[in-house]
């Protein structure tokens, strides 16, 4: 069912890049495994998914572990490369740690101070961890995400520090009530990502703009989205 599903949102994802004239191959697929165990991951994993989101940070370190062990222990199928693990939720300070340490990126940095303790936490052993700004496009009041109106200069503090590449922006918007407002929503998210990019204030251009998820990822693609996270056409409802 799984490996089904995921072929069904390449198509959506290949269907909608046909239709605004991009190639599928410049949308990633992040498969969100929240609340699923690591069972699921793993039926993913043996359909060809390699990028995972979680949400709840010592739920995705379990998960992690538990891949981990499944891969190493020769259950894995012998070609399955190790997964690529995003840490998507709300970040509190005293979870920088677990995030560090074990996630390869983190879309959700929304402030300095969560983006210095990455760095300081970031051990020396493991590449830079890859960073994606939550950006709060429609001032939602129970979203996440720096204030638009914030994010370049938030961009140009966390390019600076060590052990951390800035790789793009993510959103999060409210449900949108039709195709054309979702596409309005995350066209103000990329016209952001293209002004920071334009300033010059990065060391290098951001390449990562993470929008969409199963219900509006058409809208995102539309809008020049590069990243879609998808859970529950995955993974079923939760």
């Amino acid at each position: 069912m799984i490996v089904d599903n995921l072929q069904a949102v390449h198509a959506r994802i290949a269907a909608a890049c046909a239709a605004c004239g991009r190639e599928p191959g410049s949308v990633r697929l992040l498969a969100v495994s929240k609340t699923f165990g690591p069972d699921a991951v793993m039926a993913a994993m043996s359909g060809g998914q390699r990028a995972f989101g979680e949400n709840y940070i010592q739920e995705g370190v379990e998960k992690i572990l538990a891949v981990r062990e499944w891969q190493a222990d020769g259950s894995a199928p012998p070609d399955s490369s190790p997964p690529e693990w995003h840490c998507i939720g709300p970040i509190q300070s005293n979870k920088t740690r677990l995030v560090a340490e074990h996630f390869d990126w983190v879309q959700s940095v929304d402030r300095l101070k969560i983006a210095q303790r990455l760095s300081e936490q970031r051990p020396a052993h493991l590449p830079p961890l890859q960073v994606c700004l939550q950006v709060n496009i429609d001032g939602g009041p129970t979203k996440a995400g720096v204030a638009p109106q914030e994010a370049q200069a938030l961009a140009a503090e966390v390019a600076r520090l060590p052990r951390l590449q800035l790789r793009g922006l993510m959103s999060i918007p409210e449900p949108a009530p039709d195709f054309i407002a979702a596409c309005a929503l995350h066209q103000r998210v990329r016209a952001i990502f293209d002004q920071i990019n334009k300033t010059g204030v990065l060391p290098q251009p951001m390449d990562t703009l993470s929008l969409g998820m199963t219900a509006d990822l058409e809208a995102a693609i539309h809008a020049g989205s590069t990243m879609v996270r998808v859970g529950t056409a995955i993974f079923g409802d939760r």
